[in-house]
């Protein structure tokens, strides 16, 4: 599928639609979907109950079994948003085509409201969301090899932008 690995990897901030967008590129491109945090999930119960009940760093391990599991399996694997903070990820990524889906913060309101993440909780979940992302963002940009942005038009435009990159083994470095 790709010239440098079987897995073609989305990542980016909570709410720029890794999910709905790696599940539909997956579809479009006959390969299997794999979701780290749904995963967690799958194995360990809800990710905020994970949270309040071992913390974030236990959640941080479970996550990277999870992403270890992905990358293994191949097709398109969708990232939570933090498994980038951990040293190892980074360093696989680096044998993956890496994705980075963004969504502007008047955007990712209305897809985060009412959230259940962990990371949101308290009085402002935007601003909470926007200081996370501005942490993470020179992480993501550096581990990129393209990025879209989810923000505006519709998903399936975006879905269709990023299987055409996939497809497109002779110059990847021409979307940028």
């Amino acid at each position: 599928m790709t010239s440098r690995s079987d897995a073609v990897v989305l990542i980016g901030p909570m709410g720029a639609g890794k999910t709905s967008i790696g599940k539909k590129a997956a579809r479009a491109l006959g390969v299997p979907f794999f979701d780290t945090d749904a995963a967690v999930v799958r194995d360990h119960g809800p990710i905020e109950e994970l949270f309040a009940a071992h913390g974030e760093a236990h959640f941080r391990a479970l996550e990277r079994a999870a992403v270890q599991e992905g990358l293994a399996s191949g097709g398109i694997v969708s990232l939570g948003g933090g498994a980038v903070l951990h040293a190892e990820t980074r360093a696989d990524l680096g044998h993956h085509r890496v994705v980075l889906l963004t969504v502007a913060p008047r955007v990712v309101a209305g897809r985060v409201r009412d959230s259940n993440r962990p990371l949101l909780q308290g009085d402002d979940a935007i601003e909470r969301w926007t200081a996370i992302f501005e942490e993470r963002r020179p992480v993501y940009e550096e581990l990129a090899d393209v990025t879209f942005d989810t923000s505006s038009g519709p998903i399936q435009d975006i879905v269709d932008a990023l299987v055409a990159w996939v497809r497109d083994e002779n110059d990847p470095e021409e979307t940028k």
